[in-house]
């Protein structure tokens, strides 16, 4: 069975090196498909054979591609129908995976079960972008593969690992995928909705979303995910409302609130107008000023993730609805309360009695007072 062998070996190269681009396909395309067929029964002497024909056929088409466009091809589909077969000589496909025509080493790269975790990390570490993004979609690749691919800080190959769930991901990895997500949201989308990515990493990407990222990651998140998601969605919101209320100058707000008061200047058209451009400490310091409490009471109401405490000073104070609602949008940053959430806060306020707010008001001011004895 070896002459015959032998003689193939020797058609190739004399067929691809005098032929035209389309011979040169069909002998690649007939070699491999032979090979395909019998690599399961092949003994030792028979698969050298092969790699030997192999080797050379390579050799051949990759002379002739350097001004031939019908030799690459012909080079790419050899490598398409190599990538999958577990069988095919080591030594062909690290040639296949190296070459710099990604058409070439792209499927390959995806697919190959004879690239080592060793071939995989000098790959990472030495071609380019279109090369890692192969390897990125593999269907399984341990966190040293991945580690060495997130190094080189490609997005593209970022977010093509967050795609793949048969990615892992280490601790370290994931801290530069977070980095990279502060400025793309479909990473951050990706990233976020990973069953793998630890609760308090989710907490912290979170923490940098923006509005319409927290929206859209909320809508894509997964059944199994979805209440862990939005508790991280909610408890992110409340940390960067904490660091909002934090650097803010409530001191200089409360004297300036103050002199309003004694100049006669403050009412509600005032408070209104400092919701209207989001001054979020004068605003908190008018509610106390018009509701007669200590602005400690207020600061929390503002702050909570439930919107309704808030509504007890404001009916305490007097104020319309318009005047209620701009005040609910002021707490945050950007954007503003969702239109059904807004309808449920009018209906309850417009419901609560201001005796009933004030009562209220003045419990929550001495357990206040309580728990700072």
């Amino acid at each position: 069975m070896s002459n015959p062998h032998l003689t193939i070996a020797d058609e190739v190269q004399a067929a691809i090196a005098a032929g035209s681009a389309e011979r040169c396909s069909g002998v690649a395309e007939r070699v491999a498909s032979l090979f395909i067929a019998s690599a399961n029964s092949l003994d030792v002497e028979q698969y050298a054979l092969f790699a030997d024909v192999f080797e050379r056929l390579v050799n051949t088409i990759e002379l002739r591609a350097l001004a031939d466009v019908g030799a690459r091809i012909a080079l790419a589909e050899l490598s398409a129908q190599l990538a999958p077969v577990p069988q095919t000589p080591v030594a062909v496909i690290r040639r296949l995976a190296n070459h710099d025509d990604i058409a070439v080493a792209g499927p390959v790269l995806s697919e190959s079960p004879r690239l080592s975790t060793e071939d995989l990390i000098d790959i990472a570490n030495t071609r380019g972008e279109q090369h890692l993004i192969a390897v990125a979609g593999r269907w399984w690749l341990q966190e040293v593969v991945t580690d060495a691919l997130l190094v080189r800080r490609f997005p593209s190959v970022s977010r093509k690992l967050m795609k793949n769930p048969g990615a892992r991901i280490s601790a370290a990895g994931f801290s530069i995928i977070l980095s990279q997500a502060l400025g793309d949201p479909e990473l951050a989308i990706a990233t976020g909705i990973r069953a793998d990515l630890p609760s308090p990493l989710r907490r912290t990407l979170l923490q940098g979303a923006t509005e319409a990222v927290k929206a859209r990651l909320l809508a894509s998140a997964p059944p199994h995910l979805y209440e862990e998601i939005r508790s991280a969605i909610a408890a992110a919101t409340a940390d960067a409302e904490r660091g909002m209320s934090r650097g803010r100058d409530f001191g200089g707000a409360k004297a300036s609130v103050a002199q309003l008061k004694q100049t006669g200047k403050l009412n509600e058209a005032m408070l209104l107008d400092f919701a209207r451009q989001r001054r979020y400490a004068e605003t908190t310091a008018a509610i106390a000023e018009l509701a007669k409490c200590n602005i400690e009471l207020v600061r929390p109401l503002m702050q909570s993730l439930r919107s309704d405490g808030i509504l007890v000073p404001c009916k305490v104070a007097g104020l319309s609805w318009s005047t209620v609602a701009a005040i609910l949008d002021s707490r945050f940053v950007s954007g503003a309360t969702k239109p059904e959430e807004l309808i449920k806060l009018q209906t309850k306020y417009l419901e609560l009695k201001q005796d009933e707010a004030l009562r209220l008001l003045n419990l929550w001011s001495l357990r206040a007072t309580g728990s700072s004895h």
